[in-house]
């Protein structure tokens, strides 16, 4: 196998022979597929081959054999197109990354024959402090602390964090949590840890969603939320005042929320 952008061959496929689509064909084929059009979900799959790639070099180094993972990935994008929603505003990659990765990850796990079951017990505790949170940043107009969701719920710090660790295994990011009759919570909604090893999967949404800025503002922003810098960091080194760099920073996401 050799990766690279122009050309990769795995399993007998060529990627430099694959097709490459618009968003708007992506779209068509979709709801021609999820119709039942054979012909319309081949060329769904065929076209995204190069993001299974993209995202199992990622795994490369766990000592599975790279077809093997290649074909794994690709029963991910398959799940990706059958069941993407085509109402929600996200762009099919970033919905297509989560479901690749997350079958991946099942993929690796069992092989290792290290699956963890979760209690039933540790999910409720995790639903109830699910919801206790959306409760206490309604009241408080902030992010509550694991202390505050413990104290609300009568339990401890160590058993509510053990819980909320214990969801952060779905097989999409886009998996409803729970709903209150309005729009559904779902994991990327609730769940944050900048030190897991999946921040890459935000890294590759993020970077996706960079396309139509300015490089100004690309840079701010790449500063500002992957490099965690802050306004008056970003102004120094860049040589503009800081309201500079926060009406560019938020006219840029302005632009990004329009696209998500």
């Amino acid at each position: 196998m050799r990766y690279g952008y122009q050309k990769v061959e795995i399993s007998g496929v060529d990627t430099a022979q694959l097709p490459v689509i618009s968003e708007e064909e992506k779209i068509e084929l979709l709801r021609r597929a999820q119709a039942g059009d054979r012909e319309a979900r081949e060329k769904m799959i065929v076209s995204n081959l190069r993001l299974v790639l993209s995202v199992i070099q990622r795994f490369a180094n766990r000592g599975e054999d790279p077809s093997d993972l290649f074909q794994v990935g690709c029963i991910g994008l398959i799940k990706a197109i059958d069941n993407f929603d085509l109402s929600l505003n996200v762009r099919f990659a970033t919905y297509g990354v989560a479901l690749i990765a997350g079958e991946l990850r099942r993929h690796i796990r069992d092989a290792a024959g290290c699956s963890l079951h979760v209690p039933r017990s540790m999910k409720d505790l995790a639903y109830h402090a699910l919801r206790a949170r959306e409760e206490l940043v309604r009241a408080g107009a902030r992010e509550p602390t694991v202390e505050e969701i413990a104290e609300r719920l009568g339990a401890s710090r160590s058993e509510v964090a053990a819980a909320l660790d214990a969801t952060l295994q779905p097989c999409s990011l886009y998996e409803p949590v729970y709903s209150d009759g309005g729009e559904a919570i779902r994991v990327m909604d609730q769940l944050s840890d900048p030190q897991d090893e999946n921040d890459w999967v935000e890294e590759l949404v993020f970077r996706e969603a960079l396309d139509g800025l300015s490089d100004r503002e690309k840079r701010i922003l790449s500063m500002r939320y992957l490099g965690g810098r802050t306004q008056m960091e970003v102004a120094r080194e860049i040589g503009i005042s800081q309201a500079q760099v926060s009406r560019l920073e938020k006219g840029a996401l302005e632009r990004i929320k329009g696209r998500l």
